[in-house]
């Protein structure tokens, strides 16, 4: 039988980790086994203790969340970051996700949701709170018409090759949910709706070549 999930808080608010703290221990399955006032304090706490899963805030003193996201994501690939935050503007959402978030949730997420979203990301999954999955959407509309960044190229390429999200995540050493992002970006701008489509679609204007298979 597998024990509880091990969940690392960090916060710069006392307050914000002692709620969230009650809040979690009073699962059965959940067991905070930490508390951080910033990201170097997280890396430091990751490092000594087993966790699965960091609830992360962003906006922090002498490291910041993205910074550590990036640095957990080197250091400790396994375990998982939920980023909740007050924050929902595209400078603290895309990078965030983009350094290796598993999710993304805002402070007034409800309880019962924040504990759901705690067990999908120990499973790998991807969780956004409906204000940052519509502005990821908005986000990918914007950029309907640019070209393929270089990134979306690497990732619409192993994708042809047969890659899963997961395997092209450990081929370009970066987070499963950062896969999905660039696979929104790239459906959006290629105007199709799924994998197959997106790989014809590449070989039809020439951003794919035989050699991609």
């Amino acid at each position: 039988m597998t024990g509880p999930i091990r969940v690392l808080i960090v916060d710069d608010h006392p307050v914000v980790r002692d709620g969230l703290r009650s809040v979690i221990d009073g699962e059965p399955d959940m067991a905070v086994v930490g508390e951080a006032g910033h990201g170097a304090e997280a890396l430091a706490r990751v490092a000594a203790d087993l966790v699965d899963v960091v609830l992360m805030d962003l906006r922090m003193p002498t490291m910041g969340g993205v910074e550590a996201i990036e640095q957990l994501r080197r250091r400790a690939p396994s375990v998982r970051v939920l980023v909740l935050t007050t924050f929902d503007t595209d400078r603290d959402v895309l990078p965030a996700i983009e350094a290796g978030a598993t999710g993304y949730l805002l402070k007034d997420t409800p309880r019962d949701e924040l504990l759901r979203a705690v067990r999908a990301a120990h499973r790998g999954e991807a969780v956004l709170s409906p204000a940052v999955a519509g502005r990821l959407m908005g986000q990918v509309r914007t950029q309907a018409q640019d070209p393929l960044s270089s990134r979306e190229l690497e990732v619409l390429r192993l994708v042809a090759a047969g890659s899963t999200n997961r395997e092209a995540a450990q081929k370009l050493f970066i987070s499963e949910a950062t896969v999905k992002t660039h696979l929104l970006h790239v459906y959006a701008k290629l105007e199709v709706r799924d994998r197959a489509s997106a790989v014809a679609a590449g070989y039809q204007r020439g951003l794919l070549v035989p050699e991609d298979r």
